[in-house]
């Protein structure tokens, strides 16, 4: 295979497996088609988070909840910087998670949504996009299962009530006075187990590839990207690869335009122990896979390294 998947998912997962571990290892993202998250929504959220992020600054900051580490509600612009970087992102982001029910065994790990009073059917939109893409990446995650070898149904526990996030991405137009070798997102991996990310058609996402190059990811309109985050990488001894990846600068009248995005951050449960799979340890090399780690442990101090802990 010579460039990163294409697949529907509107089709026996059996037929598509194999092509999208391919690409998974050879990549670390692969593109879908057919998702099942309807268009008529996206378009709603991409309305709802426009209007938001149009509010007055003193409005977004009140948002911003110091000490949550980015979890949920505003982050300003210039905050989140890429690990080992020397620069913040040129970006602005606001968070939503899961929603737990009082009382909950896992509520200690995931803070409370907050929600924008100015903007109408924000909570409901956004609510309902969640659990969309939930779905959507639970599909994914069952061709994962198969390509394998696992049951089909094997991640369903581990990501069950999963401290997932979804994030509203804007990077405003550039300005003459950007810092100098500051771009919207610097080179990263992604943390969690597989990232959903829609509002990838307009150029500037690429990825790193094993031989040290960049490539663009070329998308579809309507279709998700989906790549995978270190936590699969780590439980799969790096048998699906987390990638660098970044989105650069765009050239031309493209600087004076906004760009807007929404991944969504699919994470395994906090308490489930991230241990290397038996079927990815090769014979003989068993000291060599990672030491077990509760989700929520990496997750920390991924956090950490990221400017958000």
């Amino acid at each position: 295979m010579t460039d990163i998947a294409l697949v529907s998912l509107n089709q026996p997962l059996e037929s598509i497996a194999d092509e999208l571990g391919r690409s998974f290892a050879e990549f670390g993202f692969a593109v879908i088609r057919d998702h099942g998250i309807p268009q008529e929504l996206i378009e709603k959220a991409e309305a709802k988070s426009k209007e938001f992020f149009a509010l007055p600054e003193d409005v977004k900051q009140g948002y911003f909840l110091p000490g949550g580490g980015g979890a949920r509600g505003y982050t300003p612009f210039g905050t989140e910087k890429a690990k080992d970087a020397e620069i913040q992102d040129l970006k602005e982001f606001w968070h939503i998670g899961r929603t737990l029910d009082d009382g909950h065994p896992l509520s200690e790990f995931m803070a409370p949504n907050v929600w924008p009073s100015e903007v109408p059917e924000f909570r409901e939109t956004f609510s309902e996009l969640y659990l969309a893409f939930e779905t959507a990446g639970l599909r994914v995650l069952e061709a994962i299962a198969l390509h394998l070898g696992l049951d089909q149904d094997y991640f369903a526990a581990t990501v069950e009530d999963g401290n997932s996030v979804m994030r509203l991405l804007h990077y405003p137009p550039l300005g003459d006075d950007a810092p100098e070798g500051a771009i919207r997102a610097a080179a990263h991996g992604d943390i969690n187990t597989i990232t959903l990310l829609l509002g990838a058609e307009e150029a500037g996402l690429e990825l790193l590839t094993k031989q040290g190059e960049w490539k663009s990811v070329d998308v579809p309109e309507g279709a998700l990207v989906i790549n995978v985050g270190d936590m699969l990488d780590r439980l799969t001894n790096s048998k699906l690869r987390s990638t660098t990846h970044r989105v650069v600068n765009p050239r031309g009248e493209a600087t004076k335009r906004s760009r807007f995005s929404m991944p969504f951050f699919l994470h395994f449960r906090p308490d489930y122990v991230i241990e290397t799979l038996p079927s990815c340890i090769e014979k003989g090399h068993e000291s060599e896979s990672s030491e077990p780690i509760s989700s929520h442990e990496f997750l920390q101090q991924r956090l950490r390294e990221i400017n958000l802990a």
